[in-house]
């Protein structure tokens, strides 16, 4: 056998093991991108722009790069509208905001099928005020009672955190009265930005409540009037090891802090954590 040959045949192989290589470097990428949380937007950050046009905010959200989005007002809109605004920007519905009432006696059932109308599955009351801790721990129960009638329906229930949630009664804090009474099935929709503004450490509330935070809102708090996700106090390192290491399945931004160009610091905040590898 010629040595031209000998060479043209380790070429090939060479060439081939090259190509295997590549393929293997992009299964494992595409691997890794299908194991990240996905990164929805709380249209509450952006609700003057949803008010005046729901479907080019929408439209704007997917271009950004947001897989989904979380609801906390439906704009007079019918939940098949919503779906077909949704479904045609390729975004999925990560969460709605929905008061207290919404979940409880006979409203609960419009509740649900609102909400499986539009994909959704995550109830999530925004804010109460319990009576003390009794109230709180009555809060928990029906909490539980709810998330319990909700579960047939492959729907879950939670609380989303305010800094009120954080002053203490008798030394304990309102968020952990409730979220130490309430079942692992209702979603401890932790703030960030909420929680660090109150004096309290999202990094301790998550590892006190290890794999809780099904949902959570990426908030930040401190730093420049303008600060979006990055630029500010929250240790955000810590954050995502301690979602990422179990049961958080949505991260969704949260920005509240005005400005002129509410889309333009909502997209920023998508690309800050693009950076950080998000």
């Amino acid at each position: 056998m010629s040595h031209s040959v000998l060479r043209r045949d380790f070429l090939k192989i060479g060439a081939a093991g090259a190509a295997l290589a590549v393929g293997v470097q992009g299964l494992a990428a595409a691997a890794s991108d299908a194991q990240k949380i996905p990164i929805g937007l709380q249209l509450y950050s952006v609700r003057g722009e949803c008010a005046k046009d729901l479907p080019k905010v929408l439209a704007a959200v997917a271009r950004m790069g947001y897989k989904g989005v979380e609801f906390a007002g439906y704009y007079n809109r019918k939940a098949d509208e919503l779906k077909k605004m949704l479904d045609s920007n390729g975004l999925v519905c990560c969460g709605t905001h929905t008061a207290l009432g919404t979940i409880q006696g006979d409203a609960l059932k419009a509740t649900v099928e609102f909400n499986q109308a539009i994909g959704n599955k995550f109830l999530i009351v925004p804010g109460m005020s319990p009576k003390g801790k009794q109230g709180w721990l009555d809060a928990a129960k029906l909490f539980n009672e709810t998330a319990a009638k909700v579960k047939a329906d492959g729907m879950r229930v939670g609380y989303h955190a305010h800094g009120g949630d954080f002053k203490p009664i008798d030394g304990e804090t309102p968020w952990d009265i409730f979220f130490g009474a309430a079942r692992p099935e209702v979603v401890m929709q932790l703030d960030t930005g909420n929680a660090l503004g109150a004096g309290a450490d999202p990094v301790a509330i998550l590892k006190k409540f290890p794999g809780r935070a099904t949902t959570i809102h990426l908030k930040e708090e401190g730093g420049p009037a303008d600060a979006v996700i990055g630029g500010g106090q929250v240790k955000w390192k810590e954050v995502f090891d301690l979602c990422e290491a179990g049961g958080t399945v949505w991260y969704i931004v949260e920005h509240e802090r005005g400005g002129p160009d509410v889309l333009g610091d909502v997209e920023r905040c998508l690309e800050a954590l693009k950076k950080m590898g998000k």
